[in-house]
């Protein structure tokens, strides 16, 4: 029998024993329970984990731990610090690696509360330890699922309140809006579940389905009529061992650097829900944008991506709005912008979308804009963001532009002997 018999290489495919984790994100937590709830009566072996953040900011979280039939701890735990990301690496990760060993057979819930972001999970799995060793060495994470209760979606998008304003702010600086927490709990999502009931009419659960489909195109959605009767084996089947968490893909903020798609491009309205792309190599001007991005994002319910200033050509520039705001940072440098002993940081992905879409004027500088909104003319929208680029003349030699962004965006300066 020769070495590539398929049955003899199974044979030898080594089993994975680590217990999956089923990472539950949600903002609305009595439909992320609930989801909870019918996956533990599928399993009744399924450990679900949870931890209430109400007196996080005093430094105690409490911690419940529960299978189908019974409560296995329900303890306040007091931390270092009191944070989210303190949470995670002191009580989170080392709950997860203690119910691995406890009950090696037993798979895990992750029930995340409402405020935190399924993308700090990902981000303190690949950079914490417990005892010394990787969180993954003890569980692997099989799925990042979030559950959108349908009833409170859209006045959730729409929200102009701040977590400070419903006084679920984790933090005394924790500044973060209703509208961006929610919005990326969706987009981080490999998988959503749309929770709907009786209070959801027709018409609006899908338009609440389109919407999802239009947040994050790239994850399986799974509907979920709450007013019916359950199939909890099926609902089992759709969301737990589905192997759906790839963690090479980035965050949203860095996927369009790593050659990852950001968006679909569906400009007519569909349940008068609409998506567009824009993406141009000729940079902004720095004041016409400024001027326009209160238009970008009070026509929107979402906008992200990358874009690049005709003032600042070595940064690459994340771009955010959601519930009325917007919020810009540094993504680093364009690979163009650096000397070529330095690309080597770079990931094999942004590499290959650097060579692929190479402009001999402009190397890898691009501009990738995504916007997600209700009946809004993508036409208009495209041609506001076109005025906004630099003309020839405002690129040309001795040229000066005044810069509403100047020294928001600061970058590490580059040898370029190094």
């Amino acid at each position: 029998m020769s070495n590539s018999d398929p049955i003899t290489a199974a044979r030898r495919t080594p089993v994975d024993s680590r217990p999956a984790v089923t990472v539950l994100a949600g903002f609305q937590p009595t439909a992320t329970a609930a989801v909870a709830r019918l996956l533990q009566i599928a399993d009744p072996r399924l450990v679900s984990v949870g931890h209430d953040l109400s007196r996080v900011r005093d430094g105690v979280v409490r911690r419940v731990v529960r299978t189908a039939a019974e409560v296995l701890e329900d303890e306040a735990v007091t931390l270092m610090h009191g944070c989210v990301s303190c949470t995670l690496r002191e009580d989170v990760l080392p709950t997860l690696v203690r119910l691995s060993r406890a009950r090696p057979g037993a798979d895990i819930a992750l029930l995340l509360p409402r405020v935190v972001e399924p993308e700090a999970v990902a981000g303190a799995c690949a950079h914490c330890e417990v005892d010394g060793r990787p969180v993954t060495d003890a569980v692997r994470f099989d799925s990042y699922v979030t559950v959108v209760d349908a009833e409170h979606l859209l006045a959730d998008l729409t929200s102009a309140d701040d977590l400070r304003h419903r006084d679920l702010h984790a933090a005394a600086d924790d500044d973060r809006a209703v509208a961006d927490v929610v919005t990326r709990q969706i987009e981080f999502a490999d998988t959503t579940v749309l929770w709907g009931g009786p209070a959801v009419e027709g018409y609006d659960l899908a338009r609440a389905g389109v919407l999802l489909s239009r947040l994050a195109p790239w994850a399986t959605q799974v509907v979920v009529d709450a007013s019916r009767r359950v199939d909890c084996t099926d609902l089992a089947a759709r969301l737990r061992h589905t192997g759906r968490h790839n963690p090479r893909v980035p965050g949203m903020n860095g996927r369009a650097l790593e050659g990852y798609a950001i968006a679909v491009h569906s400009p007519e309205p569909d349940c008068g829900v609409v998506s567009m792309l824009f993406e141009a190599r000729r940079p902004f001007h720095p004041g016409r944008l400024h001027a326009a991005l209160s238009t970008l994002a009070a026509e929107t319910l979402r906008g992200r991506g990358q874009l690049w200033l005709a003032t600042q050509p070595d940064t690459a520039i994340a771009y955010e709005s959601a519930g009325g705001g917007v919020g810009m940072g540094s993504l680093g440098h364009w690979l163009a912008a650096l000397p070529a002993a330095h690309w080597a940081v770079a990931s094999p992905d942004r590499r290959a979308t650097a060579d692929l879409a190479w402009d001999a004027a402009f190397g890898d500088r691009r501009t990738v804009l995504a916007f997600v909104g209700l009946d809004f003319a993508a036409d208009s929208l495209a041609a506001l963001l076109t005025d906004c680029l630099a003309t020839d003349r405002e690129l040309g030699p001795g040229a000066r532009l005044p810069d509403p962004f100047a020294d928001r965006f600061p970058l590490t300066v580059i040898d370029p002997e190094d």
